[in-house]
């Protein structure tokens, strides 16, 4: 005896789709696309924003713990070269250098041979709005001011975060300014 075998192969049953079906796949996979991407890009704006605040959140408690730890003040200034401040003039978004200020210049300037702690690179997706061009951190764990560093994506205020950093040197991230009010995407 043998077996008896299919007389239709499986392709000749039907396996496949018609132009009709395989057009609505296509025109769904396309709204349903279309109605993801806003999110996809929000998603991806976020975190990279989240990340640079983490990024200089970071910096912040790195300041003051090493503050701390060499009995020393050390600066945190935005620099475009990794090697010196940029300035009153230069945006933070530019990158950032961590360094211990020898001289306790005010505002901090690097000085050629005060070591660098850590360089932080550039954010190329947005800018960075700061109320001070320099931030040091003292020995006793204190900034010494105030200070409010915006962090601003292509989507404006509305997906804006700031870091506070308080009087005694710790950073906070709202969506508020310190005084409760709307976060501005402007100097």
């Amino acid at each position: 005896m043998h077996s008896s075998s299919p007389s239709r192969s499986a392709t000749a049953q039907g396996g496949g789709f018609t132009l009709t079906e395989l057009s609505c796949t296509v025109a769904l996979l396309a709204v349903l696309c279309t109605l993801a991407a806003p999110a996809f890009r929000d998603l991806l704006l976020d975190a990279r924003r989240s990340r640079e605040l983490n990024r200089f959140v970071q910096a912040v408690h790195l300041a003051r713990s090493e503050a701390i730890k060499r009995n020393a003040v050390i600066s945190l200034c935005p620099s475009s070269d990794a090697a010196s401040c940029g300035g009153a003039a230069t945006p933070w978004q530019v990158g950032w250098l961590l360094f211990v200020n020898d001289d306790r210049d005010s505002p901090a300037v690097r000085d050629g041979l005060e070591p660098v702690l850590r360089v932080y690179p550039a954010w190329d997706a947005g800018s960075v709005y700061a109320n001070r061009s320099t931030l040091s951190f003292r020995p006793f764990g204190q900034s010494g001011t105030t200070a409010t560093l915006t962090f601003c994506d292509p989507r404006g205020v509305t997906a804006a975060r700031a870091v506070i950093i308080s009087q005694t040197g710790r950073p906070r991230v709202t969506d508020r300014s310190a005084s409760g009010t709307p976060l501005r995407c402007a100097p």
